[in-house]
């Protein structure tokens, strides 16, 4: 498993962004609008890992991906409830074409992304519409969860299959772009 720490990750929005410095990328002013991109993406997330949202953000929107957060959308309650559960279910289910767990140590542990994850499984699995993007810490420590390994992964090529770039792989070990696996 060719997993990315924080820190090369941070680099890649980086570079895609064309500057550094991600403050304040995605603001805080609890806006969002799925824009005008063919496949929008759920993005589950521990709100403790806030930094790798937005460079989430800026590494899907590069690929002309639009991404729902869940803290972005001013329609959610200021404190979470059960309208709140509601609400995420429905943006899982039936609005955002494809789940991705950004998939830190902090999700790991996080009971919301835990049932987020739980929501996407029956609806978005069985059309290979779910994937996890793991995250180690810069050491290259990850804590995932053994009930993890059933999911696609999105990689960096560890095999230089289809040529450089980012792939989605599958527990089966077959594999994907993740251009073709989001058009799907």
């Amino acid at each position: 498993m060719a997993i990315l720490t924080k820190e090369q990750f941070r680099s890649i929005a980086e570079n895609n962004a064309g500057y550094s410095g991600l403050t304040g990328y995605v603001n805080e002013s609890r806006t969002y609008s799925k824009s005008s991109a063919t496949t929008s993406i759920f993005l589950s997330h521990s709100h403790l890992d806030k930094d790798v949202v937005e460079q989430a953000k800026i590494f899907f929107e590069n690929l002309g991906i639009s991404i729902y957060v869940d803290w972005a959308d001013e329609t959610m309650p200021e404190r979470t409830n059960g309208v709140t559960a509601n609400k995420i279910k429905n943006q899982i289910i039936t609005v955002n074409d494809k789940f991705v767990l950004l998939a830190t140590n902090n999700a790991v542990s996080s009971k919301w992304c835990n049932w987020e994850v739980g929501i996407a499984d029956p609806f978005k699995l069985p059309d290979k519409k779910l994937a996890i993007l793991p995250l180690a810490n810069n050491r290259g420590d990850w804590d995932g969860n053994e009930y993890l390994q059933i999911y696609p992964r999105i990689e960096r090529n560890p095999r230089k299959l289809g040529g450089e770039g980012y792939f989605v792989w599958y527990p089966d070990g077959k594999w994907d772009t993740i251009e073709n696996w989001l058009i799907k």
